[in-house]
């Protein structure tokens, strides 16, 4: 029989062990110390996103040339997963710096924005990404920010709602509107400093879960931005949009993973050493029943994301598969992490418990960077688009 080297989707290179073994490590030492403090509190601590820096978990895929590691988009999936383990909050912070922010700057950005900006990314810049508006969510071209062309700059003037990141963000990649006559087609993406004038910072919000994850509202008043400061072209700001997105959900399925891993992690620990009617209830078939459903969720949404990471760094299509490994994995989380509440029992509705923050944290997968329905939509538009 001839031998089939190809390897499974979940056997990695040396470099990528040792990189997963390297960030589970940091994780455990430097995260966990802090999750509970940094979910009470709703914030990111700082010590904490400098280290992230040091570690070079920040600029994951960034060229060696700008200071990043020049690694892959599965490399950077690692990552948010083996954080999310140990927390939903810094594991977010993480993915949209690299899934999002970065790679919108490595597809698009000219070789100055990439100098300036993807050197500053990997040393101590923190990105942000703002679509997202109070009438633009799931339809997100019908967003209102509006951008004017006076001189060598452009002037935004509006808000952006429910922007991950933006407490700790230097930088943002902004989408408004420079004609709105064309619709969707007026659509311009533009780099955002935080110093810019007319730029802030607004209300934030006070959230169920990734509470340490700052989510808040951008104000643009009379905002200053350089015309070097467009990304990509004038008016294609809606194909950045779509396009990042759609790497983005597969490093919220790795989050999601990485969450209910650390859940299953919880309530694995726990059915072994808790004591009812004289045994421990893991020898009990229903709560194994119930384990093995955790687990088999978990290996399925872990195959699926780490599917379509691959085809992403393959140059293969990926679209329908991130939007089923987002789906999928989204679900599979809020599933497990209740389930690990349930084994808990009493002891998983209280805080001194680690299950009820993950079930918590859980739930944002299935409404951020695309709900559920949106993916569904997708998928199904996909699979019409093939029987034609």
């Amino acid at each position: 029989m001839e031998n089939n080297s190809r390897p499974a989707l979940t056997t990695w290179s040396e470099d990528e062990q040792a990189f997963r073994e390297a960030v589970r490590g940091f994780a455990e030492a430097e995260i966990r110390p802090l999750v509970q403090k940094m979910d009470h509190s709703a914030e990111m601590s700082p010590d904490l996103v400098q280290k992230l820096f040091a570690m070079g978990l920040m600029g994951i895929e960034s060229p060696e040339k700008y200071g990043g590691a020049g690694s892959t988009f599965t490399m950077a999936c690692l990552a948010v997963e083996e954080i999310g383990r140990v927390d939903g909050s810094v594991s977010v912070l993480v993915d949209v710096q690299n899934t999002l922010t970065t790679n919108a700057f490595l597809k698009w950005g000219k070789d100055g924005q990439k100098e300036k900006y993807l050197s500053r990314m990997a040393k101590d810049w923190v990105g942000a990404y703002a679509l997202s508006e109070s009438s633009s969510g799931s339809d997100a071209f019908a967003l209102k920010l509006k951008a004017e062309l006076k001189g060598d700059k452009y002037i935004l003037n509006g808000s952006k709602l429910w922007i991950t990141n933006a407490n700790e963000a230097n930088l943002f990649i902004v989408f408004a509107n420079v004609d709105a006559s064309k619709g969707y087609k007026g659509i311009t993406a533009f780099i955002v400093e935080k110093t810019f004038p007319g730029f802030s910072v607004g209300k934030k919000e006070d959230k169920v879960g990734i509470r340490a994850s700052s989510t808040c509202e951008l104000l643009f008043s009379n905002c200053e931005v350089p015309v070097a400061n467009v990304l990509g072209e004038v008016g294609k700001g809606y194909k950045i949009a779509i396009e990042t997105l759609n790497e983005g959900r597969i490093g919220i399925g790795a989050q999601m993973v990485g969450i209910a891993q650390g859940a299953y992690e919880a309530a694995l620990s726990y059915i072994k050493t808790r004591e009812q009617f004289g045994k421990n209830i893991a020898q009990f078939q229903g709560v194994q029943f119930q384990l093995a459903e955790m687990r088999t969720q978990l290996e399925a949404a872990r195959l699926m994301v780490y599917n379509a990471a691959r085809l992403k760094d393959s140059g293969q299509d990926f679209i329908e598969s991130a939007a089923m490994a987002k789906l999928f994995a989204s679900k599979a989380a809020e599933k497990i992490t209740s389930l690990a509440i349930d084994l808990f029992g009493g002891n998983g509705f209280t805080k001194e418990y680690p299950v009820e923050k993950f079930w918590r944290d859980a739930k944002i997968g299935q409404i951020y960077e695309g709900t559920s329905n949106m993916q569904l939509q997708t998928i199904a538009k996909m699979e019409l688009e093939k029987a034609e």
